[in-house]
Order: structure tokens, then sequence, then C-alpha cells
């Protein structure tokens, strides 16, 4: 097989409808640091922010027509204890799930953005 010179994940995007909003929830709600907030030359901002000592970032992209807001994004954030970031979360509004503990899998819950996407967050094992 050839070597494509992909090395890593960068930044993955979440797809918002108003990104102030969703700047405020990621920074503000969940703690992230922004890393690049600058305009873009075709209208809208280019948004990267991640959780503090990160090295893979979110983007918070304009949602449009083939980029709807209000989906299940895959993204997997990570904890150090679950319930406590749970009790957090849920004090400081943010919808969230059961928190589930099953035996032999890292406890984890689901959350839920302004915009209706939805992400996990799981304690690192």
């Amino acid at each position: 097989m050839t070597d494509t010179g992909i090395i890593g994940v960068n930044t993955i995007g979440i797809p918002v409808g108003d990104q102030d909003v969703a700047l405020a929830f990621y920074r503000d709600t969940l703690g992230f640091d922004v890393l690049v907030d600058a305009p873009l030359p075709t209208g809208g901002r280019w948004i990267m922010l991640a959780p503090p000592g990160s090295a893979v970032s979110v983007s918070l992209v304009e949602a449009g027509g083939d980029v709807p807001a209000g989906v299940e994004t895959g993204i997997r954030f990570e904890s150090l204890d679950a319930g406590n970031t749970y009790a957090e979360l849920a004090r400081r509004g943010v919808a969230v799930g059961e928190l589930l503990r099953w035996p032999g899998v890292p406890a984890m819950f689901q959350a839920t953005d302004p915009d209706g996407n939805r992400f996990e967050v799981v304690e690192r094992g």
C-alpha cells in the first residue's frame, strides 16, 4: 500500500446554526480553549476549539443544506471522571442522557449542544 501522507486527526467539524451561540457553549460551558476565530473570505468564520491540552480540535462550521445541524457527531470527548463531568455539565444546563456504567466498559454519557448535535463523554480507561 502506498503511503498517503496522512499523519493524524487535526479537527472535526460540527455543523451549527449560529456560530456565536455555539462558540459560547463550547468555550464557556464546556471549557474549551479557542484556537482560531478568523473571518472567511466567503462569509462566516473559521472557529476551532479544543479541550485544554488536546491535540484534536473541533471546528464550528455553518450548517447548511448538505451539512445539517442536529446530528449524531460520533465525537467521543474524554474525561478523567465521567460521573463528575456528568454532574457538572448537568449543573450548567447541558442536556445530558443517562450516565452508563457497564461492566468492562468505561463510564459514559450522551450530551447535546444548543443545535441538537449529540456527542458522548467517555471516562479515560
